[in-house]
């Protein structure tokens, strides 16, 4: 995950994080993340979806194997 501390929108809010997908190389302000530092953005997730899910509710880390709940549950 890359952090930038230094922007935020207001005094008040949260820095401004930033991910950066594996598949594509692209910054985002959200990716679907794993434990071990795996991160995918939704539309390369939604491309790739037929080998991390079998079920649609767990996808599983290609770099570590872990399973991960897509938070829909």
């Amino acid at each position: 995950m890359i952090r930038r501390s230094g922007k935020t929108r207001g005094s008040r809010r949260t820095p401004v994080t930033d991910f950066e997908c594996v598949c594509c190389r692209a910054a985002f302000r959200f990716c679907w993340s794993c434990r071990c530092g795996f991160q995918i953005c939704q539309a390369c997730m939604l491309e790739n979806r037929w080998g991390l899910t079998c079920n649609n509710i767990d996808w599983q880390c290609p770099d570590c194997g872990t399973w991960n709940g897509y938070g829909n549950q």
